[in-house]
C-alpha cells in the first residue's frame, strides 16, 4: 500500500503515551492502526443505517438474541463453560 507524509496534532499527554507504549518508529504504526479501525467503525455506522433504512430497526426480542449469540461467543472465546454466563441485558448489541 502506498503511504503518504502527514503532520498531525496531537495533545501532549496522547503522544507521550503513544511514545511509551511503542518505539520512535512505532508511532506511525500506532496511529495507523488507530485510524483504521475509526475508518472501519465509520463504515459499520453506515451500513447499520442503510440496514435500519431497509429493514427497520432491530426489536427487542432480535436485540436480546444477538446479546445472547455474543456473549456465547465471548464465553466460547473465554473458555468459560456457557451456564456461567451472565443473562444479557437489552442494546448491549447495539452499542
Amino acid at each position: 500500500m502506498a503511504t503518504k507524509k502527514v503532520t498531525i496534532t496531537l495533545p501532549d499527554e496522547v503522544l507521550e503515551y503513544i511514545k511509551a507504549s511503542v518505539d520512535e518508529r512505532g508511532v506511525s504504526a500506532y496511529v495507523t492502526a488507530a485510524v483504521e479501525h475509526k475508518v472501519a467503525m465509520d463504515k459499520l455506522g453506515r451500513l447499520s443505517d442503510l440496514l435500519d433504512e431497509e429493514y427497520g430497526p432491530l426489536t427487542d426480542e432480535e436485540l436480546r438474541a444477538a446479546d445472547a449469540r455474543l456473549d456465547a461467543m465471548d464465553a466460547w472465546h473465554d473458555g468459560r463453560p456457557e451456564s456461567e454466563v451472565e443473562e444479557p441485558y437489552e442494546g448491549k448489541a447495539a452499542a
